[in-house]
């Protein structure tokens, strides 16, 4: 079976790896363009394009597949490129690109696309995060065979993962990436024998994707979405807060039972973090990050800089009076 892989980041690298591990015949794969990236801001090829050259697997990266589009030399080159790949399936995983009609219609097997939720909850750009925040009890992996919406097409495989009470994305992203890789090279081994199964109406959601402007804590807000938030926005872009002036990251908090305050409020500093008051409960913040510095438990920081009681973290701009 010959198979072209469409992928970009980590998620995607893992899936790509499966598959050759897995002896599957990989002619092309395509993957977004360089980016600038690290403190020179160099070109850097992604964890997809890195894994392809190492392995001498062909490699195209388009600006775009849309041959109408504003890249139609891109796209031209891409579908040449694709044309003599002669695929029998192509393999999404957070490749990026929208995929046009001719792609879709041109494996004989169709596009599988690995999504890291239970389809219809969490369509879109962040199922993860939007599935920790969310509070879900659990997510899972879809393989999913794709259609011209935005993950509408039907199912062929699902299982489903836990989320543990102290997952972060960073954390919850490599189960998911395993779980995805495992799938994949499962639906292709089944191809032609698995019943597509259309998604149910009931149940969707989107997972937007995560906005800068989301990581500003919002003291108003109930702690336990608050902790649920810092772990979401791990590794980025890292739940913020601000306080007299000095810009913090928040790493890892726990809610306490609630205090009447005025939200943003410090109410303790000490060996045990610090107890900040939010509009329903108490954070007690247990690693932070200084502007500048690195991470550290409340009691190191506590140690360099002083934090009174009585304090009052501020507002994000959009929610202050």
């Amino acid at each position: 079976m010959r198979i072209v892989f469409a992928g970009t980041p980590e998620f995607a690298q893992q899936a790509l790896a499966a598959l050759h591990a897995a002896g599957l015949e990989l002619p092309l794969v395509l993957t977004q363009p360089d980016r600038p990236a690290g403190r020179g801001l160099k070109l850097q090829a992604s964890p997809v394009k890195q894994f392809a050259l190492e392995h001498g697997i062909e490699v195209a990266q388009p600006r775009s597949l849309r041959l109408d589009g504003k890249y139609p030399d891109d796209a031209a080159a891409a579908q040449q490129a694709l044309l003599k790949a002669r695929p029998d399936a192509m393999v999404v995983a957070a490749y990026g690109l929208i995929l046009p009609q001719w792609v879709l219609d041109l494996p004989r097997l169709g596009c599988l696309n690995i999504h890291a939720s239970l389809l219809p909850r969490w369509r879109g750009a962040a199922p993860i995060h939007r599935a920790i925040e969310a509070g879900d009890a659990h997510t899972g992996v879809t393989i999913m065979q794709m259609d011209a919406g935005l993950d509408t097409g039907a199912m062929l495989l699902t299982q489903t993962l836990p989320i543990a009470a102290d997952d972060t994305t960073a954390r919850l992203h490599d189960k998911l990436a395993a779980l995805g890789a495992q799938l994949i090279v499962q639906a292709l081994a089944q191809a032609g024998t698995l019943t597509p199964t259309a998604q149910p109406a009931e149940g969707m959601t989107y997972a937007a994707k995560i906005d800068k402007a989301e990581a500003a804590l919002d003291w108003q807000a109930p702690a336990d979405l608050l902790e649920r938030r810092i772990r979401a926005f791990q590794p980025a872009p890292g739940a913020s807060a601000l306080l007299q002036g000095t810009a913090f990251k928040i790493w890892q908090a726990r809610c306490q039972p609630h205090v009447q305050a005025v939200p943003g409020t410090v109410l303790a500093a000490g060996e045990q973090g610090i107890d900040v008051a939010t509009g329903q409960g108490v954070l007690r913040l247990e690693r932070l990050q200084k502007a500048g510095g690195k991470p550290m438990s409340a009691q190191e920081l506590l140690r360099g800089m002083g934090i009174e009681v009585g304090q009052r973290f501020e507002l994000p701009p959009a929610h202050r009076p």
